[in-house]
């Protein structure tokens, strides 16, 4: 059973906690982590993408010039994709590159992705992450004193909204909720701090 160090905002140790096997304890799954955030990636694109075709070019009514007899290779059209400003063959065209994943699969990588944080000494617990008011400095400090370095996710047990926009203004730095946590953000931060009742809501949707 994983042991991690339980810290105050200030970085002050402030007692031990253990963390379930079941979600922080597993072998992690490289092949389904990558999985999920392809999956993840792939959904964020907008598919909106476009070119035009030979059809959709304006001009190109007239053949340019007669079949034979001028010493020019035969052409039917200056929208032809050979043409400058001609259309372009094969191009992009509006899709949805969205899909899904098996809900296992995506409870799998979630897991595997804790796992790994807790095997690289990536995750931080801290007691209470309770901010008074709308203040990017008191989020600064917090995560100054906890090394928690450029990249790192802050995951609430419920949506605070002082936190939410004090942390907003900070590069690299994200604020998540248990419930809208995916594989991504999680491996895509140098560090994971979690508040304490956090990790009980965690363990008991995961475990």
């Amino acid at each position: 059973m994983p042991k991690v160090t339980v810290y105050d905002m200030a970085g002050k140790s402030v007692g031990e906690m253990n963390l379930s096997d079941a979600v922080f304890g597993i072998e992690p799954n490289v092949a389904v982590m990558h999985a999920a955030v392809v999956n993840f990636l792939a959904n964020q694109r907008q598919g909106t993408q476009s070119t035009l075709t030979r059809s959709e070019v304006r001009g190109g009514g007239r053949k340019p010039w007669r079949q034979k007899g001028t010493g020019h290779a035969r052409q039917g059209s200056i929208r032809a994709p050979q043409w400058r400003h001609g259309g372009i063959a094969l191009g992009p065209k509006p899709r949805d590159y969205s899909y899904s994943l098996n809900r296992k699969v995506k409870r799998l990588a979630i897991k595997s992705a804790f796992s790994s944080k807790v095997l690289d000494n990536d995750i931080i617990v801290v007691d209470n992450i309770e901010v008074a008011e709308y203040r990017t400095k008191t989020v600064v400090g917090m995560l100054a004193a906890l090394g928690a370095g450029k990249k790192a996710l802050i995951v609430m047990p419920e949506k605070n909204e002082k936190l939410i926009k004090s942390a907003s203004n900070i590069p690299g730095v994200k604020t998540a909720l248990v419930n809208t946590l995916n594989t991504y953000d999680i491996l895509n931060s140098d560090k994971l701090i979690i508040a304490k009742d956090a990790v009980a809501k965690l363990e008991e949707v995961y475990a």
